[in-house]
């Protein structure tokens, strides 16, 4: 046995081996399976042909999940007798006539690649028949070529009876290529997935009736009437329960044509003005969705997509959608989303997919964004509560020891229900805007701080982490990522705001499942702002300050207010000379790490923005500035780095510079500025909280306290 296997086994090729062309048959078996996965992909392409064909009815026959049979007859315009003979031939299409043709592409197929394939892989038989042909004509196909339909007979196409149009029939799919025919699931599921591909193509085209069904069964599986509408598609194939839980919005990107641009930075203004004249017509597009409300949950999402009338899947979009509804849905839910998405063809390229599975297109981040943005604001804006209930079977900060195996019955006390309206304390307030801020605020000795306007950034939500090759900032890190707490992560990304409590304290109240927190959100924004800074580091967004105020002025404000600042003999003006003198000698490097412009003359241009649509309070700046001569470790790297950001963290958390209580005796800009303090805790400052602190565990020890638990308050009531 052993000399036998040796003898079996060859000698490594003393040389390179020669390189031959492939014989045309196993080129084109090659290319078949590549565009040719299952029945379904198969019916895909013959569906689009027959919408390409001007089709308003298409039926569909199935037989053995369409391995046996497969057949699609439509009535459309038909196919000529003359184009018969290479109908089935590689690269043979009547879409395109040069290469410059894809940016106008506007039709399903354009490569010619999707009846040649599947003639490779099965029995082909065309019966068509166009309006000005006394006749129809059947053609059989093998390997891209004319067959006999019969023995001795030729392979010319014969005439037959029939109607306009044109039927396809498939037979034997996979009958030489039995790995691929292996791999297939059973006939039903097969089957299923046929049905899938029909109704998703019969609700984005509601003017055309379809019909699907096995052979030999007297009623179909998919029926839609011609000249319907979107939403009775969907309520015939996906049922009444999901129609009446449908929303609908459109968007467009005329949408934000028009918007007044007068209280926008000089250098943004003239952003928008160099984008209106690259072209803007060709970046053209419009969308349309159909989604399920919040009251509305499958256990597995469902996803209509079609770009330019094409179904394709975008796991880009999906994963937008999906965090839109993780906000508003119980934790296992998911909805259903239609969503038709018309681009400028000029902006698409439908090339990239052998399939056309996939496209690529033109400014991708920001459709999707925008998309998003008018689906959530639709979720948010509807008026109806939601009642969630789940059992709690892993209560956070327990022993699992302690937890029973015991499948108990649902009890009241685990029940939880979130409203999108009446969910804080502060709802029936109204609150202002930022954006409400004034202008300039006013310091102690009647000096003003000056007006900010922001640089322009580019219009997305997600922050991302810079490239940054320094040992220094990747040990720090990697720092905040060892030290995260999972529980309190979990708390923080899944929470529900349910109010602030004490403005000047910095506490506010969230709710995770059903206990009740009572948060430092000081302590969690100083670690916050400096994990951004440490996400951002040296990719700064920057804060203009208009007009640029006095290095040496701020300082010496802050210097004068606080007490013991002036030690070893030095008086106040020789302290101001040194932090003025570290901060301009290190300017350059601030403003290449930091994004903190000083110029010069000593003027303070720019701050670091650390959170779009959050505004730091300005009040805080001289402090600031002051405390970067004597906290910041100047002498090394990692820790010059490290305590500048923990500085920087400190001027951006939303705590009042004094204590001074908000009353009615208090003027209207103090009230404005808490208002708008307020609006940037619950809006922006805990939805950032939730998607990038990483917390640590010693936030645990003073800083994040259960003051609530729905269990317990039953015990207490039942002892009552």
């Amino acid at each position: 046995m052993a000399s036998t296997a040796i003898r079996a086994s060859s000698p490594p090729p003393s040389g390179p081996r020669p390189i031959r062309r492939l014989q045309e048959s196993v080129i084109n078996r090659i290319a078949a399976g590549e565009i040719i996965h299952r029945p379904a992909s198969a019916l895909k392409e013959l569906i689009e042909n027959s919408l390409d064909a001007g089709a308003t009815s298409v039926k569909v026959t199935v037989k053995d999940g369409g391995m046996k049979l497969l057949q699609i007859q439509d009535n459309g315009c038909g196919i000529r007798k003359d184009d018969l003979p290479i109908l089935a031939e590689r690269f043979t299409t009547s879409k395109l006539s040069t290469f410059s043709d894809l940016k106008r592409l506007t039709t399903y197929g354009f490569r010619g690649e999707a009846l040649a394939s599947i003639s490779y892989v099965s029995n082909l038989t065309v019966v068509t028949k166009t309006k000005t042909d006394t006749c129809a004509w059947k053609a059989c196909y093998s390997d891209g070529a004319l067959t006999p339909a019969k023995a001795g007979t030729t392979a010319d196409p014969k005439p037959c009876a029939g109607n306009d149009g044109t039927t396809i029939t498939v037979e034997n799919l996979f009958y030489n290529t039995p790995t691929r025919l292996s791999a297939l699931r059973g006939s039903s599921e097969e089957y299923a997935r046929i049905v899938d591909v029909v109704s998703k193509y019969a609700i984005h085209n509601p003017h055309v009736s379809f019909t699907c069904k096995k052979l030999g069964t007297p009623s179909p599986d998919v029926s839609t009437p011609s000249s319907s509408t979107t939403v009775q598609a969907i309520r015939l194939l996906y049922g009444q329960t999901l129609a009446k839980e449908l929303l609908h919005v459109t968007i467009s990107s005329t949408d934000k044509k028009g918007a007044n641009t007068s209280n926008l930075p000089d250098q943004q203004a003239d952003d928008e003005d160099e984008d209106d004249d690259m072209g803007e017509d060709s970046e053209a597009w419009s969308a349309e969705a159909h989604f399920t409300n919040a009251s509305y949950q499958a256990k597995k999402m469902t996803l209509l997509l079609f770009i330019n009338h094409r179904l394709v899947e975008s796991s880009r979009i999906k994963r937008a959608l999906e965090a839109v509804y993780n906000g508003i849905l119980a934790k296992g839910a998911s909805p259903f989303v239609y969503l038709s998405l018309q681009i400028d063809p000029r902006s698409v390229d439908v090339n990239v997919h052998p399939t056309k599975k996939e496209v690529h297109f033109l400014n991708e981040d920001a459709i999707i964004e925008r998309i998003a943005d008018v689906i959530q604001q639709a979720l948010i804006g509807q008026s109806q509560s939601r009642v969630f209930e789940y059992q709690v079977k892993k209560p956070l900060f327990i022993s699992y020891a302690a937890i029973s195996n015991e499948k108990d019955r649902l009890y009241s006390y685990q029940k939880v229900r979130t409203s999108l309206k009446d969910r804080t304390l502060d709802s029936m307030f109204q609150v202002a805007h930022p954006s409400q801020r004034p202008s300039v605020d006013e310091v102690p000795d009647g000096s003003a701080l000056p007006a900010m306007t922001q640089v322009p950034v580019p219009k997305v939500k997600e922050i991302k982490e810079s490239q940054c090759f320094l040992k220094s900032i990747k040990a720090l890190r990697a720092g905040v990522a060892k030290a995260r707490h999972n529980q309190l992560g979990e708390i923080l990304a899944k929470h529900t705001f349910v109010g602030i409590v004490d403005v000047p304290r910095c506490l506010s109240l969230v709710q995770h499942g059903t206990r009740l927190y009572l948060l430092n959100h000081g302590a969690l924004a100083t670690e916050l702002f400096y994990q951004l800074g440490l996400r951002q580091f040296g990719n700064f967004s920057r804060i203009r300050l208009d007009p640029p105020p006095d290095l040496r002025t701020l300082v010496a404000l802050a210097v004068d207010a606080e007490e013991g600042v002036a030690q070893n003999g030095l008086k106040p003006d020789d302290v101001v000379d040194r932090i003025v003198g570290i901060l301009i000698g290190r300017r350059e490097m601030l403003q290449e790490y930091f994004s903190l412009g000083i110029s010069e003359k000593g003027l303070v241009e720019t701050l670091p923005m650390l959170l779009r649509d959050y505004t730091p309070n300005l009040d805080k700046l001289p402090l600031f500035l002051m405390r970067l001569g004597p906290q910041v470790d100047w002498t090394a790297e990692q820790p010059c780095f490290d305590t500048f950001l923990r500085e920087l963290a400190f001027f951006y958390v939303p705590e009042p510079l004094l204590d001074d209580p908000i009353d009615e005796d208090s003027d209207g800009q103090t009230k404005d500025t808490h208002k708008a303090t307020l609006w940037q805790i619950q809006h922006v400052l805990f939805p950032a909280m939730a998607r990038y602190l990483v917390p640590p565990k010693t936030l645990l020890d003073r800083d994040v306290v259960q003051v609530a638990d729905l269990p317990e308050l039953y015990r207490v009531f039942e002892r009552c």
